[in-house]
């Protein structure tokens, strides 16, 4: 009688396995539906935006903002937020430009510091949070606000400008192929930042420490430099930002360079379905995120629709995204 009972519930138990395994399927790369849908309905409204040119050219502006994206999902998955990406990528930048403008400093020595800089700024904000344990909006609003205004002072306000040689802009503007330079760079550390983060020791400790911190220092991980570490590689992903940025100018505005790169690298994180609250949050959802910012502001171009309205989809974008995050809890 059990193996009669046993093979009758077979069916039923095959049904729920494929049932779970469309949820699941769903819930990882519903993300990537949507921007399929999105891409769909862009090409019918404007026929000139499914072309190779424009399609590469919303990647190569889309890639700086997504490199600061990139560091910023392993801060939130921590439970963390920054707010100064755009102010350390003007800082960077500055400094990269100031070294990239003396012939006897070579171009990667210059991108190097420009790295580190963004780096030790990125370790000061973390240890600010974790030993005066105050709130990182703060902290990292304040730092953020701090350093544009150094930088402006030593600029004097004005945009400064580089050596523009093929050694030092290729890397903003260069393509190998059709595929833009800056687009390659980006890809390539999603790959490996999404590798970290779903295999190695630290991404399960980031995901640890965002899903439950005290739970995470009671099972013997170190929370505070986790935290820390979360902090430096989003200023390793800003120098990186900065390089890109601005060598394809090989110039920076002190003033008006790189607003709002923090406010559209969070909107992209949580567009890719990484909890505000932290815990939890795909590399793959946040490139999603940044492919969808990207051709919203390009079919507003192309629709003629109002720049100053930008900011208006962008935020209905987040309350969309945050909403849609609560109801899956």
């Amino acid at each position: 009688m059990a193996e009669q009972k046993t093979k009758k519930n077979l069916p039923f138990t095959g049904i729920k396995s494929i049932r779970a395994l469309k949820n699941r399927i769903w819930n990882d790369y519903s993300i990537v539906v949507v921007v399929l849908f999105i891409v769909t309905v862009c090409s019918i409204m404007a026929p000139r935006f499914l072309t190779l040119n424009n399609i590469m050219a919303i990647s190569r502006n889309m890639s700086i903002v997504g490199m600061v994206a990139l560091g910023m999902t392993f801060v939130i998955i921590a439970g963390g937020i920054d707010l100064s990406g755009g102010h350390i990528v003007v800082t960077s930048g500055a400094i990269l430009i100031m070294l990239e403008r003396n012939p006897a400093i070579p171009i990667p020595a210059a991108i190097m510091v420009c790295i580190a800089v963004a780096l030790v700024i990125g370790m000061l904000s973390g240890t600010i949070i974790t030993k005066a344990n105050l709130p990182p909006f703060i902290v990292t609003l304040a730092v953020g606000i701090f350093f544009r205004s150094v930088t402006m002072h030593i600029c004097r306000g004005a945009t400064i400008q580089g050596r523009n040689i093929p050694e030092f802009t290729t890397i903003g503007i260069g393509s190998i192929g059709f595929v833009p330079i800056p687009l390659i760079i980006f890809l390539s550390f999603a790959v490996i930042l999404s590798l970290v983060l779903k295999y190695s020791k630290f991404g399960s400790y980031v995901y640890a420490v965002g899903g439950n911190e005290n739970a995470a220092r009671y099972s013997g991980i170190n929370v505070h430099l986790v935290k820390i570490c979360t902090y430096v590689l989003l200023g390793l992903c800003i120098g990186i930002a900065a390089t890109l940025d601005f060598s394809r100018m090989a110039a920076v505005s002190a003033s008006q360079s790189a607003l709002q790169y923090e406010f559209d690298a969070i909107t992209a994180v949580v567009i890719g379905g990484t909890s505000l609250s932290g815990g939890r949050g795909r590399i793959l959802g946040t490139v999603m995120g940044v492919f969808i910012l990207g051709i919203v502001s390009n079919i507003m171009v192309m629709m003629a629709i109002s720049p100053f309205l930008s900011g208006a989809v962008k935020g209905t974008i987040i309350l969309i995204a945050v909403l849609l995050q609560k109801q899956d809890k």
